[in-house]
C-alpha cells in the first residue's frame, strides 16, 4: 500500500495499517516521520503525479490511499496500470466537494443537518469518483466550525479503519445509494462569497476556527485579511 497526504490523519492510518500487518510500501508526504512510524520508504513530492513510475514500482498490491491530501491526482498517475486510488474525504460527497475547511464553513451557513466522511475511488474529477462508503453524523444548531472539523477528522479515521480490510481484499465496491444528491464544490474561490454572509445568524459559529486557525491558512486570511500598511506623510 502507498499512502499520500499529510498530518496526524495520514500518520495514524499508516500506523494502523502497519500494526495490522498490511504492507506499507511507500509514504508520500512532507514529513519523513510519517513513514518512520511504519519503517517504510518515504517520498517528499511537491507533485506526486510526476512520480507515477516510482509509485507503480513501489506498490506491492496496487492500492494508493489518499488521506488529508491537498494534491490533485492527474495524468500520468491516473492512467498508470495496476493502481487503485482511494481517497478518504472530510465531507459527504457530492454535497461537500473541495477543501474541507471551506466545505464545513458553508455547510453551517447553509443549515446542513448532516456532515461526515466519504471513501471514494479517485477519477479525473475532483471528489467525483464512485463512493465506496460513508460515515455520517448530525449537525446541531450550536455546532461551531472547529467542532465539525474535528468530528470530520475522527470520522475519516474511523472510516479508513472500517474500509481497509475490504479494499485490501479487493472486495470494496460502490455503495448502493451513496454519492447521490446535489453536488457542490468549495474551493478557495468560494471564499469570495463570504462578504454576502456577514449578517447571517450562523456566521459567528461557522467562522469559529478555534485550534484550526493555524492549519486553515487561506480561510483564516479570508476572514481576517491583513491591514494595508500605513504611511505617514
Amino acid at each position: 500500500m502507498i499512502f499520500v497526504g499529510e498530518g496526524a490523519l495520514l500518520r495514524r492510518a499508516v500506523i494502523h495499517a502497519a500494526t495490522r500487518k498490511y504492507p506499507v510500501d511507500l509514504v508520500c508526504s512532507a514529513d519523513p516521520l510519517d513513514a518512520a512510524a511504519a519503517d517504510a520508504p518515504h517520498l517528499a513530492a511537491a507533485d506526486v503525479n510526476a512520480h507515477a513510475g516510482t509509485l507503480a514500482r513501489a506498490g506491492t498490491d496496487g492500492i494508493v490511499w489518499s488521506l488529508n491530501n491537498r494534491q490533485i491526482f492527474r495524468e500520468p498517475l491516473l492512467r498508470t496500470g495496476g493502481l487503485r486510488i482511494v481517497n478518504i474525504h472530510n465531507g459527504l460527497l457530492p454535497r461537500h466537494r473541495g477543501l474541507p475547511s471551506v466545505a464545513v464553513l458553508f455547510a453551517l451557513l447553509h443549515g446542513d443537518t448532516e456532515y461526515g466522511a466519504t471513501a471514494h475511488e479517485v477519477d479525473a474529477g475532483i471528489d467525483t469518483g464512485p463512493v465506496l462508503a460513508e460515515l455520517r453524523f448530525p449537525l446541531g444548531p450550536e455546532d461551531r466550525h472547529h467542532q465539525v472539523m474535528l468530528r470530520g477528522i475522527r470520522a475519516c479515521q474511523t472510516l479508513f479503519e472500517r474500509i481497509l480490510p475490504s479494499v485490501a481484499a479487493g472486495t470494496a465496491a460502490p455503495a448502493p445509494g451513496a454519492g447521490t444528491g446535489p453536488s457542490a464544490y468549495y474551493g478557495l474561490r468560494a471564499l469570495d462569497r463570504l462578504a454576502a454572509y456577514r449578517d447571517h445568524p450562523a456566521y459567528a459559529r461557522a467562522t469559529d476556527l478555534g485550534p484550526f486557525t493555524g492549519h486553515a491558512h487561506e480561510l483564516a486570511r479570508a476572514l481576517h485579511p491583513p491591514s494595508p500598511p500605513q504611511f505617514s506623510p
